[in-house]
């Protein structure tokens, strides 16, 4: 039976040492420095108005008591229920009562709106400069070279992501180039910028983008362009909804306790 021969290339092993570990460092080190120019280019976050916080606490008060309704006994999830719900319709917690009925402000007239656009595009501005500064540097010195063998099998698929700029078809797959290399690099070092700056960190990739699909992060209810009172008179049906569902957690819970002990 014949056996495979394993496919080996004759190659200087100082390649390993000048190409593989400056590519990692400068990563790292590319790392550390957007961090650090991330947390410089921020600004000062602006104080909200006691009307803005007022809204927004009270939005997700109809919120949490919707969530949590079953904690508590249906008398008392009725009271509340019922002055929120009066209160939402009545519009009492509008930061702008004589906007009600009127359609949102401009997201590019609202300052808001532009500080945040502002911070978006100096997150992108400090992923993608860098980022193309070090695409053209590994172009330019170490394009077509091919760094090391990885040590288990891999198939057919992974070819295309682990040798990019290396254009063999009979190359085997466990071959790594430099090119792909820096893009295993770009999206895996996550534990290590964890590790020296931190769980919140600007350094990470995938959290960086991640970012720039959800702008808004965990408030996108209260994102700029968005119109309070239809979000309030939501919430009120919602929370009728709700009420026709009401199971206490904690009725008759003395029958089924004994029920367990016979």
């Amino acid at each position: 039976m014949a056996t495979i021969q394993a496919q080996t290339i004759l190659r200087d092993p100082q390649l390993f040492y000048w190409i593989l570990f400056p590519i990692t460092a400068v990563m790292v080190l590319t790392g550390v420095l957007r961090h650090y120019a991330t947390v410089l280019m921020q600004s000062d976050p602006k104080k909200q108005e006691l009307n803005a916080i007022s809204e927004q606490r009270n939005l997700l008060r109809g919120v949490n008591l919707r969530t949590n309704h079953n904690q508590i006994p249906l008398s008392s999830f009725i009271a509340r229920k019922n002055y929120l719900v009066a209160a939402y319709n009545r519009g009492d917690f509008l930061k702008d009562p004589d906007n009600k009925g009127k359609p949102p402000a401009n997201p590019m007239t609202d300052p808001a709106g532009m500080d945040q656009m502002m911070s978006m595009l100096k997150g992108n501005m400090a992923m993608m400069v860098p980022q193309t500064l070090i695409m053209g540097w590994i172009n330019a010195f170490f394009s077509g070279f091919v760094i090391m063998k990885l040590p288990f099998p891999l198939t057919l698929r992974f070819k295309s992501m682990l040798q990019s700029g290396v254009a063999t078809r009979d190359l085997d797959v466990r071959w790594v180039s430099s090119l792909s290399w820096y893009f295993l690099n770009l999206f895996g070092l996550r534990s290590i910028f964890t590790f020296i700056l931190g769980n919140e960190n600007s350094a990470d990739q995938m959290a960086q983008q991640m970012q720039q699909m959800n702008p808004a992060g965990g408030n996108a209810m209260f994102a700029p362009g968005q119109d309070p009172n239809k979000m309030f008179l939501a919430e009120a049906e919602n929370l009728e909804v709700v009420g026709g569902q009401h199971e206490w957690v904690l009725d008759g819970v003395v029958d089924r306790l004994l029920k367990t002990r016979v």
